[in-house]
């Protein structure tokens, strides 16, 4: 109610007439009237003098006229500084992330985005475990793989596909497995997990393995499948640059898993600021 003829006020106030000023809001001139009738009422004041050769000030009206354009400047002044947020992003961006994937992939993209957009403040922290994004105060999230909770929004940004490998040395020792079955004659090595995902004609299935080595750090893995200590399975990030140097070979390609989603995540209550959909956007094109 506030708010209501405040803007017709102004216009006529400026312009004089309030056939003027109705072109200029684009609205009736029997409606710039009515709303000025209905501030004059609200207000037991009366702000102007209508004539039928013009319309002035009183003396009252004067003093509103002066405090209602200070308004009326500050709200302008107010969208000019949200459209500039918007074609020049700025503020703190808070994101999490899985550690190998985010040291390898999304900082460097990170790193790209502060550099075009310098009044940005990016804080990261990197994680395997998935932190609660509205609980932590985290703008965004990356996650991989299959996504669970149906109370975050999602943005597919790439995908990652699977491998089970193992180096030319351990292969020529212990031979190649050409069926899953076969994987029990073979040291596996672990990570988190206590079984591989695989797809047989069309199904998921999981298949328990067992090895003498288990971390949960997908870069130690790779390292002892390079040194011949056992087979592995990981994400592309972790193997595909061994693959053209021939330091690891592929197995079980036609038991591979379809290829898995990489998500940027946020909650879902809160608006998507012009900051974060940009950097999403960013990702989502740059990302490999």
């Amino acid at each position: 109610m506030q708010w209501e003829g405040i803007s017709e006020f102004v216009s006529v106030a400026e312009l004089g007439s309030f056939t003027q000023a109705s072109k200029k809001l684009v609205i009736s001139t029997a409606q710039v009237s009515r709303q000025i009738s209905a501030l004059e009422s609200r207000l037991n004041i009366k702000l102007l003098y209508r004539t039928t050769r013009k319309v002035s000030l009183t003396e009252e009206g004067r003093v509103f006229y002066q405090h209602c354009r200070s308004v009326l400047d500050g709200l302008n002044e107010a969208e000019r500084v949200i459209t500039n947020l918007q074609s020049t992003p700025q503020g703190k961006i808070k994101i999490t992330a899985p550690v190998t994937y985010g040291e390898q992939y999304i900082i460097p993209l990170i790193n790209d985005f502060v550099a075009q957009y310098s009044k940005v403040e990016v804080s990261v922290y990197l994680t395997n475990k998935q932190v609660d994004l509205v609980d932590e105060g985290y703008d965004l999230a990356i996650r991989l793989g299959r996504l669970n909770d149906s109370t975050l929004m999602a943005k597919k940004l790439s995908k990652r596909a699977s491998y089970v490998c193992a180096s030319p040395r351990y292969l020529e020792k212990y031979g190649t497995p050409h069926t899953l079955s076969e994987l029990e004659q073979h040291n596996c090595l672990l990570g988190t997990l206590d079984y591989w995902r695989f797809n047989e004609s069309g199904k998921e299935k999981n298949i328990r393995v067992v090895g003498g080595l288990r971390y949960n750090s997908g870069v130690g893995l790779v390292d002892a499948t390079l040194k011949g200590l056992g087979i592995v399975q990981l994400p592309d990030y972790y193997v595909e640059q061994y693959f053209n140097d021939r330091v690891l070979v592929s197995l079980l390609d036609n038991y591979r898993m379809p290829d898995e989603g990489i998500w940027a995540v946020y909650p879902h209550n809160r608006h998507l600021s012009p900051k974060i959909r940009l950097l999403v956007e960013y990702l989502s094109k740059n990302i490999a």
